[in-house]
């Protein structure tokens, strides 16, 4: 089967217009009967990022809301794998089930996906996060992770000149090394050093999604140190960060943090007006669910990549914070967004081409 690889052409088609439309045409609201379960690892739907917006994908599809699940239980579940020796049991037992879809999120889902995949042929099953399991069963969507990071990269940049703070660093911290992560990393680091060239930026993986006492730990380190802003693409480990960088800015600290996957200002609250969280990096896993689910509903369902990326709206950058982001700030970033969407402004999406890019750090691993 050859991979097709599938650009949204317009938000319209897929993306936006999904969101506007899946609870008036779709689920429960249409009269449909499409089933499916989310399968999860241990962070759950309770990560405030990744899971939750797939989650939320579900939801809108049904015409339900985070609040009101009357369709839970008959038309779509989600089940949280503890560990992950309980991956392939329970793609199995919802294979067994036969529900119409099943979706796993997360490139450690790959191995037992790509494997129960193949043993049960006439099982729909999504895959977020992969494009590299080629079977006629399995859609994969990807995004352009590199694309939305280098917003929130800028956006880090032209704070720090706003704020006037002399010889700002910069932080990022990973959950488990995978090319995907690195994306993010890569993404942020060329968006920093598009504005401030000589920009000094550290690392650390926590290898983990689940442990946000890492990153709360390692974000205090930096933010002593002086590192003024700290992207985490971590799942549930990254809520430390923002953790941290509240408790700094409630103390009067001039630190930020900066959320991933989805809009995270309301989790970096520490009053009642203002947020420690900067902006989030939207990566829109409701559009993959939605795109999903409607191929579904539709009988158009088939093994190919979906990619969705700064085109297609799959990814963007949050602008609720907008005590912090001036709309200047605000402008300049979207003039880069239609840059790069024009091709203009061509990011690099692994280490070994940012390494080919202009001041690019030598000592960043990404990983």
């Amino acid at each position: 089967m050859k991979k097709g690889l599938f650009m949204l052409i317009l938000a319209g088609i897929v993306s936006l217009s999904l969101f506007a439309n899946a609870g008036q045409q779709t689920g429960a609201a249409g009269g449909q009967n499409v089933t499916v379960r989310l399968l999860t690892d241990a962070t759950g739907i309770d990560d405030k990022s990744f899971n939750a917006a797939a989650w939320r994908g579900i939801l809108q599809f049904y015409g339900d809301t985070w609040d009101s699940t009357p369709n839970r239980g008959s038309l779509y579940e989600v089940v949280t794998a503890q560990t992950q020796d309980m991956f392939i049991p329970n793609l199995r037992q919802a294979a067994d089930e036969k529900y119409d879809l099943i979706v796993a999120t997360g490139f450690t889902f790959a191995d037992a996906l790509g494997e129960v995949a193949a043993g049960t042929p006439e099982q729909n099953y999504l895959m977020v996060d992969v494009d590299w399991i080629d079977l006629p069963n399995v859609m994969n969507a990807v995004f352009a992770e590199h694309e939305g990071s280098y917003l929130v990269g800028l956006a880090a940049a032209l704070k720090a000149q706003a704020d006037g703070i002399a010889d700002p660093r910069f932080g990022f911290i990973g959950g488990i090394a995978d090319p995907t992560i690195a994306k993010f990393e890569i993404g942020y680091i060329q968006g920093i050093l598009s504005a401030l060239p000589n920009a000094k930026i550290v690392e650390y993986y926590a290898n983990d999604w689940g442990r946000p006492d890492l990153a709360k730990t390692q974000a205090k380190n930096w933010y002593d140190s002086g590192v003024y802003v700290i992207y985490s693409a971590a799942g549930g480990t990254g809520n430390g960060t923002i953790a941290q960088a509240k408790e700094y800015r409630l103390q009067g600290r001039n630190v930020w943090a900066i959320g991933v996957d989805s809009d995270q200002y309301e989790e970096g609250l520490y009053n009642d007006t203002d947020s420690a969280v900067l902006t989030s990096m939207l990566k829109r896993v409701e559009s993959a669910l939605l795109y999903a689910l409607n191929a579904v509903k539709d009988g158009t369902f088939k093994g190919e990549v979906v990619t969705l990326d700064l085109k297609t709206d799959g990814v963007g950058f949050a602008i609720t914070n907008t005590a912090a982001l001036s709309q200047d700030i605000i402008s300049k970033i979207e003039a880069e967004k239609a840059k790069i969407i024009a091709g203009t402004i061509k990011v690099a999406a692994t280490l070994e081409e940012a390494r080919a890019t202009p001041n690019f750090p030598a000592d960043i691993k990404a990983q």
